[in-house]
């Protein structure tokens, strides 16, 4: 209560300084001044109102905050320059001010001004919201806006938006030749007089509609081409960022979202600027031409006209927020009926055990009463609301009639050019709301599309890339007291110092319990993500030395569950080696076990393998993944897992094949199966990410008990499985 009397009596405050000044320093013998003295006193005064009320504002303390924020302080500027700045223009337009001079400083002058400010404020509420988004004061800016970056993409285009600017420009002037050949009739046909004239004005203006017509086709078949190749550059940029990210990344972002980024986010995004920037660009030129052409025919209308739009936007404002509150209470009514509704057919047994379908009948009854009530008072809002903008819409155009007839009356302008300023002021309004309508569409597209540009602007989260790629690589590898923790689990460490090493020409068997760090270990040689200490050598060398695309060439994994795409199972081999030869393909998938199934299809190495592999077996897909590996010829192959699905006899053929012929090749070999851990050259036991032991599968047998444990479970465990097979 006590802010409220407070802002109550600044405001009082504040009208007592200003009607004080004005009073005092308006107040003068005008006819002793010169004109440009008088002016000098008018913008003096302004100034001086100005000032004293920022002081009062600034220096009273119980001012609202409003009024002490930057739209207070601009309110205040608008009320102490608005009329020295309107009685300015007019004396340079060369229409009389005397009247207007001699009469700012009195009542009728000081309630005009209050009524103005209060008009300002109105449409200021009422548009500004949209143009200038609350929150957003500071200009500057981390990066680009929305608008710079969408500008960017424009730029390859300039010839063509200079041409579509071109077209829009023609074919708006094209369209005024309407209203102007209308009102050159009617002078024609008051006068009675050159009736050649009447027709060669027809076909002028058919003309100049049909051309417009044309212009404005052609305008808007490169305008959507053009749009539609922006859209491809955007969609095209986001997809390529997107896959640069860290891995991480994935792990913490949902896949639907990305793809709602990339697709119903640029869709939404460029559908709303191809359509909605279309139109404002089409309703900016018109208003730019018909604001023109009415102040060709007659200066005096066209400032009449202007001072007058706003008043017929703010009327129909109160009504139509009178009617939207009370569409919320009816939704708000209805939702209650609704809500009885639905509890009385959800517990049905209960009011049938009571015998109260009567009562709960009486009850919604009494709730559609209510909405009934609300109804009616809605439906006389809504032709209110319906009422004043018709009339208001009327009233500015019979008082632009009437204040018309005046000037026909008077000489200064003719009847034609009266009803040509007419079809203009028609068309003017009608562009002009169309224009507030879009503007506010385009900024909310802009908008939205700062999110397709979070992923554009988005950093991977990955030390920089590498700039080596030797000719031969040894494949090499040591993780010297590597610890590592997801970021998704930061405080829980995966890895705990483990050191160990794969050397060229040898297989390497990383065995353990299902969480001990196996896959983790496969990750972190892909340069999936980054140890938090420790440090990975390839070569002697740190592996972020090296190139990306390098390193993947180098290195490939199979895992248990690997990913074939929908397309053919030649293309799922030869992914990432799209010019290898189907010798190539059959000789991998030969190593891999795989040709002798796929050669069974009807289709051969056409086979479509489905999405994500559907269409073929587990087993079948393993071995295709690992003919995916092989045919890059990696010097360092990772199986984690990848037999997992296969039978004893193709299991023991792939590794005879890959593990006997090694061919200098680095390789580990993640596996639960014991025929596998016994071929290998060294076995490292891991468990709870940390190395217990490392030696050929016979001497861990010997020294260590854990993993002879181990080894124990998988073979029970496996010969169970036989058992069961055997029984069913």
């Amino acid at each position: 209560m006590k802010a409220v009397m407070a802002s109550y009596l600044s405001f009082v405050l504040l009208l007592c300084v200003d009607v004080c000044v004005v009073k005092t320093f308006g107040a003068v013998q005008l006819s002793t001044l010169l004109d440009q003295q008088v002016f000098i006193k008018l913008w003096a005064v302004g100034l001086l109102r100005i000032a004293l009320l920022l002081l009062t504002v600034f220096s009273y303390p119980g001012s609202p905050a409003w009024l002490r924020s930057f739209e207070g302080v601009q309110t205040v500027l608008v009320h102490g320059l608005l009329y020295p700045a309107y009685i300015t223009l007019l004396w340079a337009c060369g229409w009389p001010t005397v009247e207007l001079l001699w009469g700012w400083h009195s009542w009728e002058g000081l309630l005009q001004s209050y009524a103005v400010l209060a008009l300002s404020l109105l449409l200021w509420k009422r548009y500004m919201p949209s143009l200038l988004p609350k929150g957003k004061v500071e200009t500057k800016e981390k990066g680009k806006t929305p608008l710079q970056r969408l500008l960017s993409y424009v730029k390859p285009f300039r010839g063509r938006f200079t041409a579509i600017i071109s077209l829009v420009i023609l074919s708006s002037l094209g369209e005024m030749a309407v209203p102007h050949y209308t009102g050159k009739i009617t002078d024609w046909i008051m006068k009675e007089d050159e009736p050649e004239a009447f027709s060669n004005a027809i076909k002028i203006m058919s003309v100049m509609t049909i051309m417009s017509a044309v212009l404005e086709f052609v305008c808007d078949l490169i305008y959507n081409i053009t749009m539609s190749l922006i859209h491809t550059s955007i969609q095209s940029q986001v997809f390529q960022c997107v896959l640069k990210q860290e891995i991480a990344f994935f792990d913490k972002t949902e896949t639907g979202e990305i793809v709602s980024r990339i697709t119903t986010d640029t869709n939404t995004m460029s559908e709303s600027l191809s359509d909605e920037l279309s139109l404002l660009m089409w309703y900016f030129c018109r208003i730019l031409f018909l604001l023109s052409s009415m102040l060709y025919l007659s200066g005096r209308l066209t400032v009449f006209t202007i001072l007058g739009l706003p008043i017929i936007w703010i009327i129909p404002e109160f009504t139509g927020r009178f009617y939207q509150r009370h569409s919320v209470k009816v939704q708000e009514s209805l939702a209650k009926a609704n809500s009885v509704a639905t509890e009385t057919f959800s517990s049905m047994k209960t009011v049938r055990s009571f015998a109260n379908e009567d009562g709960e009948t009486e009850r919604y009854r009494k709730r559609l009463e209510d909405t009934y009530s609300l109804n009616k008072v809605e439906a006389a809002a809504y032709a209110a609301s319906t009422w004043t903008n018709s009339m208001s819409s009327l009233a500015l155009k019979v008082s632009i009639l009437y204040y018309g007839g005046q000037l026909v009356a008077g000489n200064d302008v003719s009847s034609g050019d009266l009803v040509s300023f007419v079809l203009y002021e028609l068309q003017f309004n009608s562009a002009i709301e169309a224009l507030m309508s879009y503007y506010p569409r385009v900024k909310k597209a802009i908008g939205a599309s700062e999110k397709i540009f979070e992923y554009v602007e988005r950093q991977p989260d990955i030390p920089p890339e590498g700039s080596l790629a030797p000719e031969k690589l040894e494949g090499h590898v040591r993780f010297n007291d590597i610890t590592f923790a997801y970021p998704s689990r930061p405080s829980e460490n995966v890895l705990k110092d483990v050191s160990l090493e794969l050397k060229p020409g040898k297989v390497t068997a990383l065995v353990g319990p299902a969480d001990a760090g196996k896959s983790t270990i496969v990750r972190l040689l892909e340069r999936f993500y980054q140890p938090q200490s420790g440090e990975i050598l390839l070569d002697k060398k740190p592996l972020i030395s090296y190139k990306d695309e390098y390193l993947h060439e180098k290195i490939s994994v199979v895992s248990q569950e690997p990913v074939l795409f929908a397309r053919s199972i030649e293309d799922n081999i030869k992914y990432g080696r799209e010019g290898a030869s189907r010798a190539e393909v059959e000789t991998a998938a030969q190593l891999a076990s795989a040709h002798k199934f796929i050669r069974g299809f009807p289709e051969g190495y056409d086979t479509d393998a489905g999405e994500k592999g559907s269409k073929v077996s587990g087993g079948q897909k393993q071995r295709i993944a690992i003919a995916r590996a092989l045919i890059r010829q990696p010097q360092i192959l990772v199986l984690d897992d990848a037999t997992s699905d296969l039978d004893d006899r193709n299991v023991h053929m792939v590794h005879q094949a890959l593990l006997t012929n090694k061919n200098h090749r680095t390789i580990l070999l993640i596996t639960h199966r014991m025929s596998g851990v016994e071929l290998a050259d060294n076995v490292i036991f891991l468990r709870a990410g940390e190395v217990v032991g490392q030696g050929t599968h016979a001497e861990l047998l010997l020294r260590e008990s854990a993993y002879a444990e181990f080894v124990q479970q998988q073979n029970t465990g496996f010969h169970r499985k036989l058992d069961g097979n055997c029984s069913s």
